[in-house]
């Protein structure tokens, strides 16, 4: 028979794992095709590997560059065990998991507010005809190209929302939310009262809605506030709940992610590094050009959810080791 402790570390490992190794991977992702490093596939094809990856002669700053890519994965499989060799008895610590997706949520939401902002206002003094007459006709002009502002106006203005993120580590839904609503409001008062509506309005509520709906995901998980539809949980022991959790997670949840991760990100031509690495936009030349990060949000909720579902398995494990504990006779007390 299994060991029940080990069986539990095992679980502690593969959430741990799998939340590190899916943040090694989509940062080797960018890396590997925004820098062209040669990434872990990469780099053992310089050294004899035959993998499906495109042939390159890489200097020896890119193949050390590739070598340290490579040893994200390890560290990724390696700091798992250091973290479950200092498990006090019965409390396993999930606060790091916890802490990950709340900076990779913060950061995102903090980019998506800056660029909503930011972008619907060139669209607007674009439409109007007065983006020349603030920045000049050379600038206007490339403000009109995805590729220029995506580099030049997104880019700087996402670096900004990590650090805020970072800096104040707080997850304002109610403020995105708000705007949400505004930004409706908004297109109803000026379509009705003065006629007015434009492309980049819809754009933009598009923007923030489907960013609250996928980055908010990972925090109503870990605060149980999915709504669940069910006959039979309810009634379960707490043993029981916390065993489905645990289960459900590593059967359900974490494959999910991986799955939306490796699909959209495998190779240079998946989907979502076609969409970002290209500028995708909309047909509309005067709407928003943030469709390719819209693509970036499916990225930014599976990452988030890696870590949450490994935060919520490792607080299920501690209910479940909490449940199991048997309770010492009376005579032992007394000693």
């Amino acid at each position: 028979m299994i060991n029940q402790r080990y069986l539990n570390d095992s679980m502690h490992y593969i959430a741990i794992a799998s939340a590190l190794a899916g943040a090694a991977f989509v940062l080797n992702n960018f890396l590997t095709y925004i820098y062209e490093l040669p990434g872990l596939y990469g780099f053992l094809n310089h050294f004899g590997a035959n993998f499906d990856f495109p042939q390159r002669d890489y200097s020896l700053l890119k193949v050390t560059l590739g070598a340290l890519q490579s040893l994200l994965y390890v560290a990724a499989l390696v700091i798992p065990v250091l973290i479950i060799r200092k498990v006090d008895e019965g409390k396993r610590v999930s606060s790091g998991m916890n802490f990950g997706a709340e900076l990779i949520v913060a950061s995102a939401f903090w980019s998506v507010m800056l660029i909503g902002i930011a972008d619907a206002a060139i669209s607007f003094v674009r439409i109007e005809n007065l983006l020349p007459s603030i920045v000049g006709e050379e600038l206007a002009l490339s403000l009109g190209k995805p590729a220029f502002r995506g580099v030049y106006v997104h880019l700087p203005l996402l670096l900004i929302g990590v650090i805020i993120g970072t800096l104040r580590r707080g997850i304002d839904f109610i403020w995105l939310a708000s705007l949400i609503v505004f930004g409706e409001l908004l297109i109803v008062i000026t379509r009705f009262i003065f006629s007015y509506e434009q492309a980049f309005m819809g754009d933009l509520v598009r923007f923030w809605y489907a960013a609250l709906f996928l980055f908010a995901s990972a925090y109503t998980l870990v605060n149980d506030g999915h709504v669940r539809v069910d006959v039979l949980y309810a009634g379960f022991s707490d043993r029981l709940k916390s065993l489905v959790n645990i289960y459900g997670s590593l059967i359900l949840g974490l494959p999910l992610c991986w799955i939306t991760l490796t699909r959209g990100l495998w190779n240079e031509s998946s989907p979502f590094n076609l969409a970002l690495l290209n500028f995708e936009v909309t047909q509309q030349g005067f709407g928003m050009y943030v469709k390719y990060l819209m693509s970036g949000f499916l990225i930014i909720f599976a990452l988030a959810m890696l870590f949450q579902f490994a935060n919520f398995m490792i607080d299920e494990l501690n209910k479940l080791e909490k449940t199991s504990e048997k309770p010492k006779p009376a005579s032992a007390k007394v000693a």
